[in-house]
């Protein structure tokens, strides 16, 4: 019966605030009671409190409270609390209301200001700790942050390591390293903070100035390879550099190559290169010294594909060479095509290479034989995709094919683009193609479907030079000097990362890397415009770090 009471009171105080004696709401919005409070199964034992008194009690506080200081108590005070108390329950709440009819506003608030408290309970410190973990998994990790400022109970709950290692697992954290001490109690709620915050920097990251990389004077950048901390850039100037992603410095050439470096693969700080000199390189880049010169092809190496110790090369002399990086030895060399070698992929297992003969080929490379011949195209062949299931190729004659590669059939042929596919990136059964028509393309492999065309207002103003995936975002460069970032689920552009001075005039993305913190840019011009540099934009600054790194 007391908590009936105290909550019907309640209750009619807050309509009295609500509604004051004009009878017009207040406006909207408006808060006229601090905090809300949760009712506690504690007052519902069968020892329920018979008064408000009672009820301040047994939630611990004393019975004496702070009085209105305003003089000495009305005449006939006592005669009308006995004559309260001598009425029935119904009764009391029917004068109560009157009562309240008639209080000013700020009366309301004293009463409020007493009566709420008690009906307030911090219900996760009266859990067990176990059952008050397991109710916490149920917010989200934004929702976990903001309940550790409540006290400091709740904060040490939702430091709780354990509860946000489940959080991490649902976002496909796994990645526990940091380059920093964090003040977060749990390594695995410091590992969600970081993530968030580098995926926060990749989609609307301030306009921080890119570390810049001059170097190569005034020759393009052909090729371009980021692993760890080193980044390796091959040019038409016959060298290949070694940079610091951290301090932007040239740490050595790599000079050997009497052609220029038209193609290049990097496994840890092992490079390998190709040139127009008939030849590849293999170089240890911490050293900068040259561990194996490949001989063999007798015209340009124009593609390869590292996997494991062994990389296959493509050449203009229309062979494919599979060689042992560590010894340097040719295993084996396919023939077949009938013009230049243009791209090749390798899966450790088969070898799919595309030529200028419009032929596409699966090989067996340890039989050195031609598993499939894949005809369809009726153009020079410029770019492949292989996942192991599906071989993708796209071609000048503006299609893109979808292969099976144990059967070699045709299972889609992709139309769209209006001109030469010259990347693609393949993941799950998703591909992304960039085009000298100035669009990227997204599109289901299993179906064919085109799920997305990434254009619109703020698309590509000339043809799409690179592509990468990186966080279920995809990176564009182009000739029209920036590198757009694209989200894969939607189709929806997000922002520019890049975008050199030059644009629009000359200026040239030519390559783009990219891991999940960094992003390598090499550009420059065609006209003079642009000097040639790389560009090194890092997403995993917090401010003490940029504070740091200037």
């Amino acid at each position: 019966q007391m908590l009936c009471f105290c909550l019907f009171l309640s209750e009619q105080m807050k309509r009295k605030l609500d509604h004051p004696p004009d009878g017009r709401p207040f406006p909207s919005g408006k808060k006229h009671c601090k905090g809300s409070g949760y009712l506690s199964p504690a007052c519902l034992v069968p020892a329920t409190p018979t008064t408000f008194g009672d009820l301040r009690v047994a939630n611990g506080l004393s019975a004496q409270r702070r009085r209105v200081n305003s003089g000495p108590p009305p005449t006939g005070l006592q005669e009308w609390l006995h004559t309260f108390q001598a009425w029935s329950g119904p009764e009391r709440l029917l004068a109560l209301d009157e009562l309240i009819d008639r209080c000013e506003t700020t009366q309301v608030k004293h009463m409020m200001q007493l009566i709420e408290p008690q009906f307030q309970r911090d219900f996760i410190s009266l859990l067990p700790k176990e059952l008050a973990l397991y109710v916490l998994t149920f917010l989200a990790p934004r929702d976990l942050l903001q309940a550790a400022q409540t006290c400091r109970y709740w904060r040490i709950l939702a430091e709780d390591n354990l509860l946000w290692r489940e959080k991490c697992r649902e976002e496909g954290i796994s990645d526990l390293s940091r380059r920093r001490k964090s003040p977060c109690a749990s390594p695995w709620k410091s590992a969600y903070i970081r993530q968030h915050r580098i995926e926060t920097n990749w989609r609307s990251g301030e306009d921080r100035e890119p570390m810049v990389l001059k170097g190569h004077d005034d020759h393009v950048i052909t090729c371009l390879q980021f692993s760890g901390d080193l980044v390796v850039s091959g040019s038409d100037d016959n060298t290949l550099k070694v940079w610091s992603a951290v301090t932007g410095k040239c740490l050595r050439t790599l000079s050997g190559h009497t052609g220029g470096v038209w193609c290049s693969q990097m496994s840890s700080a092992t490079v390998i290169s190709g040139s127009t000199d008939r030849t590849l390189r293999v170089w240890d880049a911490e050293k900068g010294e040259c561990v194996h010169t490949l001989y063999g092809h007798t015209s340009t190496v124009r593609c390869m594909h590292l996997h494991g110790n062994r990389v296959v090369s493509g050449s203009r002399d229309t062979t494919l060479r599979v060689w042992d990086v560590e010894s340097g030895r040719c295993e084996h060399v396919l023939t077949g095509h009938v013009a230049a070698v243009r791209c090749v992929q390798f899966d450790g297992g088969r070898v799919v290479s595309g030529g200028y003969d419009y032929m596409v080929k699966v090989w067996d490379p340890e039989s050195e034989t031609c598993l499939h011949t894949l005809q369809g195209h009726t153009n020079r062949v410029y770019s492949l995709q292989f996942d192991g299931v599906f071989v993708v190729s796209g071609s000048l004659d503006t299609s893109i094919r979808v292969w099976e590669a144990d059967t070699g059939n045709c299972v889609h042929t992709l139309t769209g683009h209006q001109s030469l596919t010259s990347g693609m990136e393949l993941r799950d059964n998703v591909l992304v193609s960039g085009n000298a028509d100035s669009t990227v393309r997204v599109w289901d492999v299993r179906t064919g479907q085109c799920l997305h065309t990434l254009q619109g207002p703020n698309k590509h103003q000339s043809a799409v030079t690179c592509l990468q995936f990186c966080r279920g975002l995809v990176l564009s460069s182009s000739d029209d000097g920036t590198v757009k970032l694209w989200d894969l689920k939607t189709g929806a552009w997000v922002r520019d990362v890049v975008a050199l001075q030059s644009r629009g005039s000359g200026g040239v993305v030519w390559r783009i890397r990219a891991s999940d913190t960094r992003l390598v840019c090499a550009a420059g011009s065609r006209n003079g415009t642009e000097e040639t540099k790389l560009l090194v934009l890092d997403f995993d600054l917090d401010e003490n770090r940029q504070k740091e790194a200037e």
